[in-house]
């Protein structure tokens, strides 16, 4: 897998041929409850798509609404398993994902012994697992290999990071805007005494840096594998030193966004990383504008959409 690696976990990934990638799972189930059901989906292109589940694990009635969701797609073609994702989740306007996507085969497996079910389709290794939760899209297949003590911690640690990444900018923005008596006074200095001479507020300040990052990690995926390290080396070189020499952007502001950047890389799923990205300059807007009081509202909506959202009719 070139897209979730593991260190004890196994090395063997999907492919894009359907045919292998239900014999990769027939070798590692042996249970003759295992069950794959073929569909076609695409009235020009014909794409084959495989159900796969174990027969007495899986609840019928998620059983069915996976076979009614696939059979009601009306699409000219499927030409991966992100488009079919498209037609068959509960909430296409929310930000987080409630159909996980991987690669891996080991993930697949221990999800069908959950009870779960998986979707392959033809012409992509990646595979849909449904239905799905939140804590899914935080944890690795490490988690089981370790003992169960460093598995727990080594999860609880993504829980934190993914919560750092999502509203570390926003309380410094809004603790140096509103709430200047929450820092402690060595520390309120230090940060003034930087920040003189910015000429930006610190909210436009945090949002000039996050999209400047945001820019450097999307031109370092796309860029040519041989480009990569030389774009990796300018962004640090402008978004660290140049800009704070230049007096752009505070040392302190560099620091929080980058400790932002690293926490985001930490989330395992690619889906529900982006989703921290997006909900990220949402609350920053809220905590620049209301101050603490405007991340504590929104942090509430957030769990209060977190609470309602479904997953084939499992509680996220």
């Amino acid at each position: 897998s070139t897209t979730e690696p593991t260190i004890r976990g196994s090395k063997e990934a999907f492919v894009e041929t359907l045919r292998t990638n239900t014999s990769i799972i027939r070798r590692r189930i042996h249970d003759p409850r295992l069950r794959v059901e073929e569909r076609t989906v695409g009235a020009i292109g014909r794409t084959f798509i495989a159900v796969v589940y174990i027969e007495g694990v899986a609840k019928d009635e998620v059983v069915q609404e996976v076979r009614d969701r696939i059979d009601r797609v009306s699409v000219d073609s499927i030409q991966g398993s992100g488009v079919l994702e498209e037609f068959i989740e509960d909430n296409p306007f929310s930000p987080f994902p409630t159909v996980l996507r991987t690669e891996r085969v080991d993930r697949v497996v221990g999800a069908l012994l959950e009870g779960r079910i998986a979707i392959l389709t033809d012409g992509t290794p990646f595979t849909l697992i449904v239905p799905c939760n939140l804590f899914m899209f935080l944890s690795v297949p490490d988690d089981y290999f370790e003992r169960f003590m460093i598995g727990s911690l080594l999860r609880l640690l993504r829980l934190f990071l993914f919560f750092i990444a999502l509203l570390l900018p926003t309380f410094f923005v809004a603790a140096v805007t509103y709430h200047q008596e929450m820092i402690p006074t060595n520390l309120a200095i230090s940060i003034a005494a930087q920040r003189e001479g910015i000429p930006f507020p610190a909210l436009v300040e945090a949002i000039i840096l996050d999209v400047a990052f945001e820019i450097l990690r999307e031109a370092t995926v796309r860029v040519p594998l041989v480009f990569g390290p030389a774009v990796s080396i300018l962004g640090v070189l402008f978004l660290g030193q140049i800009a704070v020499q230049a007096g752009l952007v505070s040392p302190f502001m560099v620091i929080t966004v980058s400790l932002t950047a690293i926490a985001s890389l930490s989330c395992p799923i690619f889906s529900m990383g982006i989703a921290a990205r997006m909900l990220r300059f949402v609350f920053l807007i809220l905590g620049g504008t209301l101050g603490l009081y405007g991340a504590i509202w929104g942090f509430a909506a957030l769990l209060i959409h977190l609470a309602s959202l479904r997953s084939f009719g499992i509680s996220y």
